[in-house]
C-alpha cells in the first residue's frame, strides 16, 4: 500500500465531507479512493472515518490522526517547495492576507511595485480582518493589527498603528468639543466592528482602565462607509492615525485632544505586524516579498 498516497486521500475526504468529491480532486473513482481509505485503517488497526450515505465523519482517534498526518503533509509540500525554489528565480503564487483598511491605501500600491520588480510571481490577495493561522490558512504572508501573535510565525512589527479619535467640525460646532473621557458619553460614536465585536474606547482614570465609549449610532466593518458618515458630521470615530492623515492635513477632520487620553487598548505594544512561518522564508518568492515589504513600509512610515 501506499501510505502516503492513502493519507492524502483520508485527508481530502476529511476536508469534502465524502468520498465523491475527494476522488474528483484527485481524478480518480470513488470506489479506489475509499479502499484505499480501508486499507489504510486495516494497517493502523483503527477505525477513522464514521461512514454514512450521506457525510463521512472523523471517529475520536480519526481527529487525532487527522490533526497529525495534515501538519506532516503541510511540511512536506513546504519541504517541496523550498528544494523546488532553491537558487532560482522568484516565481509562482505568492498568497497574501491583509487587514481590509490597510489594503487599498498601503498595501496595493506597494504590491504594484512589487510586480514590476517581480514579474514572474502570481499575486493572490485575500483582504480580511480574520486572524489567520498560517499553518492552516494556505497564507504565506498575512498583515495584521494588533500585538505579535503567540503562535509559532516570525513576527515583524512594521508600524505603529495609534488609534485617534476625530470628528469634523460641523459636527464639533453642533455637539460641542468633548476634553475629557467621560463626556464622550454624551456624543454619538461610529465604530469599527472587528471579528471580536465593535472597538471599545478605554481610558485610564484613577488608575483603573474604563470604557468610555460613546453611545453607537452606526458600527460597521467598512471603515469608508463610516469615515463618509464622520465627514458628514454624524459622530466621533476612533481610527487608525495612518488611515486619517490626509483628511486631518487638509483640515476635513479635527483630532480630539482627550485627557486623559482615550484609546482601543490598554497596552503600549499595538502596531501593524507582517507574519510569516520562518521556515517559508527559506522560498525564494517569500523572501522577496518579506524583505521588499518591510523595508518599503517603514521607509513610508519611519
Amino acid at each position: 500500500m501506499d501510505q502516503l498516497r492513502a493519507i492524502r486521500y483520508f485527508c481530502k475526504v476529511v476536508e469534502t465531507g465524502n468520498f465523491t468529491q475527494a476522488a474528483k480532486a484527485f481524478h480518480v473513482p470513488a470506489s479506489s479512493l475509499s479502499r484505499r481509505v480501508a486499507d489504510l485503517e486495516k494497517s493502523l488497526g483503527a477505525t477513522l472515518l464514521k461512514r454514512s450515505t450521506r457525510v463521512v465523519k472523523l471517529t475520536e482517534i480519526g481527529r487525532t490522526y487527522y490533526a497529525q498526518v495534515n501538519d506532516i503533509l503541510r511540511q512536506l509540500e513546504l519541504s517541496n517547495d523550498t528544494v523546488r525554489s532553491y537558487q532560482t528565480v522568484p516565481t509562482g503564487q505568492l498568497r497574501i492576507s491583509a487587514m481590509v483598511e490597510f489594503g487599498e491605501p498601503i498595501l496595493f500600491p506597494l504590491l504594484e511595485e512589487f510586480s514590476q520588480r517581480y514579474p514572474q510571481i502570481v499575486l493572490d490577495v485575500r483582504l480580511s480582518d480574520e486572524l489567520s493561522a498560517l499553518t492552516r490558512d494556505e497564507v504565506d504572508i498575512a498583515i495584521r493589527g494588533g500585538y505579535a501573535p503567540n503562535e509559532r510565525v516570525v513576527a515583524i512589527k512594521l508600524m505603529e498603528n495609534q488609534f485617534v479619535a476625530v470628528a469634523s467640525q460641523q459636527y464639533l460646532t453642533q455637539f460641542g468639543t468633548p476634553t475629557c473621557p467621560w463626556e464622550l458619553k454624551n456624543h454619538k460614536g461610529l465604530y469599527y466592528r472587528t471579528p471580536n465585536g465593535p472597538l471599545r474606547w478605554v481610558s485610564e482614570i484613577n488608575g483603573q482602565w474604563q470604557d468610555v465609549s460613546a453611545p453607537p449610532i452606526a458600527v460597521s466593518n467598512n471603515g469608508k462607509w463610516l469615515l463618509g458618515k464622520v465627514l458628514a458630521g454624524q459622530g466621533i470615530m476612533m481610527a487608525p492615525k495612518w488611515l486619517l492623515n490626509e483628511y486631518l492635513d487638509a483640515e476635513e477632520l479635527q483630532e480630539l485632544t482627550l485627557s486623559p487620553s482615550v484609546n482601543i487598548t490598554s497596552s503600549s505594544d499595538f502596531g501593524i505586524y507582517l507574519l510569516y512561518q520562518k521556515q517559508r522564508y527559506l522560498v525564494p518568492k517569500v523572501k522577496a516579498a518579506v524583505d521588499f515589504l518591510v523595508a518599503r513600509i517603514k521607509q513610508i512610515h519611519a
